[in-house]
Order: structure tokens, then C-alpha cells, then sequence
């Protein structure tokens, strides 16, 4: 069974069966969402599967980073389609990053109620905040990148924490966007308190690190 992605559901089946049903229904979402802007109602006619159905599937493949929705509530793909656009220029950034604060650079993304680090260049420091690639933390735990990942509006500017989710360190970090305005992932800068003084991590590296994320936003509009 073939599926064309622009017929309507009331033309004959539309989702391609390998017998795994949740992710035959997630493949189908895609290849409509890849071609034709609709909200979860009009996808799930077009699909012919229940409104709730529609609802609940669009909702998973949000929280995982699938989808997103467009200023008219339209659905579109999502995050996770956008990131592997940025695999060439994250580490020069996050490498110039590095060199220009002394301290450790990282790019985290939203995974659910999580954040992941993807990238992360570390400062050759004895003392120093290390943050290895794969690393997971909730966003309840804290910290400057969860706050712009975690936030519905998080501000234009960069971020910062101090002692916040790790006594003794600080970190500012600011917004990567995909032309719409979406935020996709955090440029964070990770430091030692004691080396960053009284004016604190987004005064010292604030304008270096909201340089980088606009580096990467600017990759992904030329996409």
C-alpha cells in the first residue's frame, strides 16, 4: 500500500501498515506535515482518524520535538528536523566561543521535561565546568539554559544563573530561533563562580554568547 500525502483520507487509506500502528500514524503525520500546512482537527480527517486521536498523537510528536505550530496554529516540522542543519558550524562556533571566555561551551536542546547537551567544547582549565555531550538534566533542576529552553517566552537576550542548579558555578546562555521565532536550542557558557567576580557571567560573556547563538540562528535561516 502506497501513501500519497496530498489525497484526502476519503480517497482510500492513507497510512502505509508495517504493523507497528503508532509509528505507521507518526510517519504518515510527517510525510502530510512535510507538504501541506493543517491543524491536528484537519489532519485527522485527512488521515481518517478520530479528532482525540489526531489531538493526542500531535501533542506526543510536539513534546518529542516533531512537530510545532506556525502563528496560525498550523502544523509544521518540528526542532528535531531543523538541529542536524547546524552539525557543520556548531563546534567553530562553540570552539570560538571557548577561546574568547576562557570557559566551557555547550548547545543544549529540549527533550521532553529535559535538556540535552549535543555539543560542548570544554575549557582547558584544571578548574572548570565539564559538560559532556549527552548529558541530561531536567529542566526543573535549573540553570540559565533551562530557563530558555523551558520558558513559552524566553527573552531576546541572553540568560544567566549563579549557584543555581550546582553550588559554586554560574552560566549564561542565550536563545538559537528558527526564522519564525521558534526556539530550538541554548548556546550556553558554563564557569567557575570564583573566575567570573561580582558582575556576574551574563555581564562578562553575555554579548559573546548571544554572538554565537545568532552564528547558528543565522545557519538555519540560510537553510
Amino acid at each position: 500500500m502506497t501513501f500519497d500525502p496530498l489525497a484526502g483520507a476519503e480517497s482510500g487509506p492513507v497510512i502505509r501498515s508495517t504493523g507497528v500502528g503508532v509509528l505507521d500514524r507518526v510517519i504518515a503525520v510527517l510525510d502530510v506535515v512535510e507538504v501541506r500546512r493543517l491543524t491536528a482537527s484537519e489532519l485527522g480527517r485527512h488521515l481518517g482518524l478520530s479528532t482525540p486521536t489526531a489531538h493526542r498523537l500531535v501533542g506526543s510528536m510536539m513534546t518529542h520535538g516533531l512537530l510545532s505550530r506556525d502563528e496560525d496554529g498550523r502544523l509544521r516540522l518540528g526542532a528535531r528536523f531543523s538541529l542536524p542543519h547546524l552539525d557543520q558550524v556548531i563546534t567553530p562556533v562553540l570552539s570560538t566561543l571557548q577561546q574568547q571566555t576562557g570557559e566551557t561551551a555547550q548547545v543544549w536542546v529540549l527533550r521532553g521535561e529535559h535538556r540535552l547537551c549535543t555539543a560542548s567544547v570544554e575549557s582547558p582549565a584544571e578548574l572548570r565546568a565539564s559538560v559532556p555531550v549527552g548529558t541530561l538534566l531536567p529542566l526543573s533542576a535549573g540553570g540559565s539554559a533551562a530557563r530558555v529552553l523551558g520558558e513559552s517566552t524566553p527573552a531576546a537576550d541572553w540568560v544567566d544563573s549563579i549557584s543555581d542548579r550546582t553550588p559554586g558555578l554560574c552560566s549564561v546562555s542565550a536563545p538559537v530561533r528558527l526564522p519564525s521565532g521558534e526556539v530550538v536550542a541554548a548556546v550556553c557558557v558554563s564557569a567557575p563562580l570564583l573566575r567570573v567576580g561580582d558582575d556576574g557571567p551574563g555581564a562578562r560573556y553575555g554579548d559573546d554568547v548571544l554572538a554565537a547563538a545568532a552564528q547558528l540562528s543565522d545557519a538555519l535561516h540560510r537553510h
